[in-house]
């Protein structure tokens, strides 16, 4: 069968059907973080050690990204997508029903394996699924899912979490991961396999010039804030005090300023990236350090944390245009190590994170948080040269 690129006209259901499958995914992965008090105290078990359940995801996602290119090569992509999503619908169900730690942990290591795969595949897939043209609208597509999912997860979450019970919140998400599985199972052409990706390809990008540092400003970045965004509910409950519908309405706030970040991400990068990329984690880290010190008035907490939501939401925007510009020939595999490189910096986050609640509360982490964000800034500042950041 000829490669589907060659399809016309472009198949933006197909599309459409990735963006169902990567909401499911997002939101899955990071339901925990509005759910972990309650889950916590379900499975007998401290938040700390519930944290984990996002650290689990992250960890096997990371390896996921590194392999599951190389892996595959030989099976129709469309097989490997289809299953990529229902691998998400039996993790939601494990999760939905674990009577201890070990069985939530299974369930979230196979949303690991789901999400990382996806997430690696996702935009090489829509290069095949629409004419080249037509590959940043469809980008901008599978981000909104993204964006979308943060909406969903954090405040929806604790919301309905509070009214039906945790457990009956993952059973939603499995029902959204169903539904992704039965779109794409209806839209996703077969796709020819690509047997040329080797493993080494990996490493002979990460050797060239400003990659390797900046992955690792990336992954600062992401670790700085998902050690935030992991712990924001306790901050909320014994910081800012706020009962469940605050939570939700600042959690919604959060997730509807981090949408709008993905649109103002897109017009900054036009006029500069590389002031973009530093003033992101800069301007994150202030606020981490601010909710640290000032913390514990509901207003200025709630407009720190939208602040927040929007500054983040021009990151993944911001690093996909690097990585394509800095190494715009090889960006399939470079776009793996970044998606290796985020959940690296997730599972660090969210497991470092973990361990500073449990020793010095939610304060402690949002402080660690901020100053990794600044660190990030410096290394980019001063590591990352001009002219590779902001080359077309």
């Amino acid at each position: 069968m000829n490669d589907v690129s060659q399809r016309t006209p472009p198949a933006w259901s197909a599309v459409f059907s990735m963006t169902l499958g990567v909401f499911g995914l997002v939101t899955a992965e990071f339901l925990p973080v509005s759910l972990l008090t309650p889950m916590a105290a379900d499975l007998a078990i401290t938040e700390g050690m519930a944290g984990q359940a996002v650290t689990a995801t992250a960890a096997v996602a990371l390896v996921t990204s590194l392999l599951i290119t190389a892996a595959t090569r030989r099976i129709d992509r469309r097989y490997v997508l289809l299953a990529f999503s229902g691998l998400l619908v039996i993790s939601n169900l494990l999760v939905a029903y674990a009577p201890n730690m070990p069985s939530l942990l299974l369930g979230r290591v196979l949303l690991g394996v789901a999400l990382g795969g996806f997430w690696t595949m996702s935009a090489a897939t829509v290069m095949r699924l629409v004419p080249e043209d037509s590959v940043p609208r469809a980008l901008s597509m599978i981000f909104s899912g993204v964006s979308v999912a943060t909406i969903v997860a954090a405040p929806m979450g604790s919301f309905f979490g509070e009214i039906i019970g945790w457990r009956n919140v993952f059973l939603i998400a499995a029902l959204f991961g169903a539904l992704a599985f039965l779109v794409q199972l209806a839209t996703l052409p077969r796709m020819a396999t690509n047997a040329r990706t080797r493993l080494k390809t990996l490493f002979e990008v990460l050797q060239r010039p400003m990659v390797g540092l900046g992955m690792l400003a990336a992954a600062m970045i992401f670790a700085g804030h998902f050690a935030f965004f992991t712990y924001i509910r306790p901050f909320l409950e014994t910081v800012t005090r706020v009962d469940v519908n605050g939570m939700s309405s600042i959690l919604l706030g959060f997730g509807l300023a981090n949408f709008l970040g993905t649109f103002l991400g897109g017009f900054m990068l036009e006029r500069n990236m590389r002031l973009t990329q530093i003033v992101m984690p800069a301007t994150m880290g202030i606020l981490g350090l601010g909710l640290a010190g000032v913390g514990g008035v509901p207003l200025l907490d709630a407009m720190m944390i939208a602040l927040w939501g929007m500054t983040f939401g021009t990151v993944p925007v911001a690093w996909s245009t690097w990585l394509t510009r800095t190494v715009p020939d090889e960006a399939e595999s470079a776009g793996g190590l970044l998606v290796a490189a985020i959940q690296f910096a997730i599972a660090s986050g969210a497991a470092v994170g973990g361990l500073i609640f449990d020793a010095g509360g939610a304060i402690g982490v949002f402080m660690v948080s901020g100053s990794v964000l600044l660190l990030a800034a410096l290394l980019i500042l001063f590591g990352i040269k001009a002219q590779t950041a902001a080359a077309t």
